[in-house]
């Protein structure tokens, strides 16, 4: 099992940048692949980037060039995000993934205002 608890969530105007970060602990060697997702009032949950064990990254096209996802070290994801959007405002999610299990942080709040 694995905990996650993310931070660095708040409100920042459209051009701004935020930076947030997620803590994870318990069976950190196990996960596999880590990710941000967000979820936007009224709208499903989408993956936002994803980082898989060994380095290789992925990203949402609407972040690409933008975002950038790093896991700083065995227990830190972070998500680095610049030049925001009104349309990125979301709760963000931190999500582990360990032997096709996924486990959830509690999200924060991002909210971009134009």
């Amino acid at each position: 099992q694995v905990q996650l608890v993310e931070s660095g969530g708040g409100l920042v105007q459209a051009g701004g940048s935020l930076r947030l970060s997620c803590a994870a602990s318990g069976s950190i060697f196990s996960i596999n692949v880590m990710g941000w997702y967000r979820q936007a009032p009224g709208k499903q949950r989408e993956l936002v980037a994803n980082i898989i064990r060994g380095g290789n990254t992925n990203y949402v096209d609407s972040v690409k060039g933008r975002f950038t996802i790093s896991r700083d070290n065995a227990n830190t994801l972070s998500l680095q995000m610049n030049s925001l959007k009104p349309e990125d405002t979301a709760v963000y999610y931190c999500k582990a993934l360990i032997r096709g299990l996924g486990y959830w942080g509690q999200g924060t709040q991002v909210t971009v205002s134009s």
